[in-house]
């Protein structure tokens, strides 16, 4: 697949989550749930791979910090659950281990990222046991929107990329 095209599939994603971070979110604990970032996650990680995935999920997050409508927050959950999502989807080639790759870098290990992140960046004192219900209940809930997008969207070989990076 040539460059170009990785490129707008890229854009595409980012459009996507970022739009979607307007519409689509709901309270959850502490924080607001945005599934479409993970939903997004889960999308990209299967067609383009962990490291495209994760370029798209900063670029979400700058976008929507830069239109308010984001927390720092966004950063660490969502680029290490869009790493996972794209790194168990490679090991075990099923799109339920991108969902689950998603939960556990976003809801678990996101979560005690965000401790250190909140301290430092946010001034919050916060733990990881504060962030992570919200950080379940959001990925959770995207990744199986991804999954089942996923399911529904026909897959050839031309479309998924992996490997070329």
């Amino acid at each position: 697949m040539r460059r170009t095209h990785v490129l707008t599939l890229m854009a595409i994603f980012v459009a996507i989550g970022t739009l979607g971070a307007q519409f689509l979110w709901f309270p959850a604990g502490i924080a607001k749930a945005y599934p479409v970032q993970h939903a997004v996650n889960v999308m990209a990680a299967v067609i383009l791979g962990p490291g495209p995935a994760v370029v798209i999920a900063f670029m979400i997050g700058i976008l929507r910090n830069m239109l308010g409508i984001g927390t720092l927050l966004a950063f660490p959950g969502a680029m290490v659950g869009a790493f996972l999502a794209g790194l168990f989807y490679q090991w075990f080639g099923r799109k339920l281990w991108a969902v689950i790759g998603e939960s556990i870098g976003t809801g678990i290990i996101g979560s005690f990222i965000a401790v250190p992140f909140a301290k430092l960046f946010m001034d919050s004192a916060a733990g990881a046991f504060i962030f992570m219900p919200s950080f379940l209940v959001s990925s959770i809930t995207g990744a199986f929107i991804g999954w089942f997008i996923l399911l529904r969207v026909k897959q050839e070989d031309t479309i998924r990329v992996q490997g070329n990076y």
